[in-house]
């Protein structure tokens, strides 16, 4: 029977991949998710510099277009019309390298990007970005949003005057060195509640973005938008890119079923499902 049962289980599965990715909406806006761009560290946040640019030409060759964030948030309010096949690029935490090699690249392909800045780490830490590699970029493009003081997880804190201290600061100390509006946040390791949600709000942040795999559409929550993680694994082949950038619903489908299932004590077929 438990056999019959699994088999009963997998054929379920099967069947709602199918229709997932008969599915899929292609009305969304993507915006991909970056930490760093590095030949250093083979970790899990880390895409190698040749692939960047590689991912960079192919958004190029395939006809995308990047937006800023302001243009997203417009876009998604029904105040603005964007252009065809619209694309926001942004990168978490404010490394180094993304000023060492990101940088150049979207420069070369004119593109725009914004980093999420973890404010106190900026011109602290070696491998962070410096106050004046950002004012750098700034003047080319790249806007900066931010990412909290120090990366603290917002729906752990234990009030709301402690979430609304890392939203302020950091928002205000990002305005104070770059002399503009900071109006965008990640949330840190994408975590938050409705407490963190209010917070945000009441900061006077404009929108915030999570980790949840998706696109995003008209008419969204703009405190909890999603994003395709370019990220995840230790190898980021351009065809891995090119399936996260086109099938995005589904591959968020497909993680919520590994989690379902996984909760539910069926590892094996949890296992069963593979997401590039």
């Amino acid at each position: 029977m438990k056999t019959k049962k699994k088999w009963w289980l997998a054929a379920a599965l099967i069947l709602l991949i199918i229709l997932a990715a008969i599915s899929i909406d292609t009305n969304g806006i993507p915006v991909l998710n970056y930490h760093q761009i590095n030949n250093r560290d083979h970790n899990a946040l880390t895409v190698s510099t040749e692939q960047f640019a590689a991912q960079m030409q192919y958004l190029e060759d395939a006809g995308y277009h990047t937006i800023t964030a302001g243009e997203l948030a417009d876009a998604l309010s029904g105040k603005t019309s964007l252009p065809d096949k619209p694309i926001l690029i942004t990168f978490d935490d404010g490394y180094r390298d993304n000023y060492k090699n990101a940088f150049p690249i979207l420069q070369e392909h004119h593109m725009k990007a914004m980093v999420f800045l973890i404010s106190d780490y900026v011109s602290t830490y070696p491998n962070y970005l410096t106050w004046g590699e950002t004012l750098e970029m700034q003047e080319h493009g790249i806007e900066f949003g931010s990412h909290t003081l120090n990366h603290v997880e917002l729906n752990k804190l234990s009030s709301t005057d402690e979430m609304l201290h890392q939203l302020k600061n950091s928002k205000e100390a990002i305005e104070w060195r770059l002399g503009t509006s900071v109006n965008f946040l990640a949330y840190p390791c994408g975590s938050y509640n409705d407490e963190v949600l209010a917070a945000t709000q009441d900061a006077g942040y404009r929108a915030a973005f999570t980790v949840q795999y998706g696109v995003d559409v008209p008419g969204a929550d703009l405190y909890s938008l999603n994003r395709i993680p370019v990220f995840g694994g230790n190898s980021h082949t351009l065809l891995r890119f090119k399936l996260r950038l086109r099938c995005p619903v589904l591959f968020a489908t497909l993680g919520h079923w590994k989690k379902e299932l996984t909760a539910a004590g069926h590892t094996s077929l949890a296992n069963l499902v593979i997401i590039p």
